[in-house]
């Protein structure tokens, strides 16, 4: 008898559920915690077991260096040079503009704007249209410019 009150005892004798983690996304207390829906779950790489793969997976995908992206095959294409010692006519006319009073960084802003041009050159076209607007600003602060 008195080994079945001590099994009373000891089953009426639980501990407080511990209090819930402090903070903004703590969720519901009675909850259990939710893998997010989406996103992949971390798996163990291959080859962690010990195991060789099976044979018909040995080179599956080929040499995909990313898996979905096909290889290139067949001979690389070799684009032509650029002209003016290889730097291309956008960064000429801006290394230009500054002998020659800004007039290139001017004409290179018309090409950029009127023109099609070799994505490779498009770098030294937009700095000599930024290289033009500022020569424009510079301009006209310099004829407004009132001395007392």
């Amino acid at each position: 008898m008195s080994e079945e009150k001590k099994d009373i005892h000891h089953q009426h004798q639980e501990y407080p559920p511990p209090p819930p983690p402090y903070g903004t996304f703590q969720g519901v207390a009675n909850h259990p915690p939710q893998a997010a829906m989406g996103f992949p779950q971390p798996v163990p790489p291959p080859g962690v077991s010990g195991a060789p793969p099976p044979p018909s997976q040995y080179y599956a995908h080929g040499y995909q260096a990313v898996p979905g992206y096909a290889v290139a095959t067949g001979r690389p294409v070799r684009e032509r040079r650029l002209p003016c010692c290889g730097i291309g006519m956008g960064w000429f006319l801006f290394i230009i503009g500054f002998f020659l009073a800004a007039i290139p960084w001017y004409l290179a802003a018309l090409l950029l704007l009127c023109s099609r041009i070799d994505p490779r050159e498009k770098p030294g076209y937009v700095a000599s249209t930024i290289a033009a607007v500022l020569a424009t600003i510079a301009i006209i602060f310099g004829l407004t410019n009132i001395d007392n």
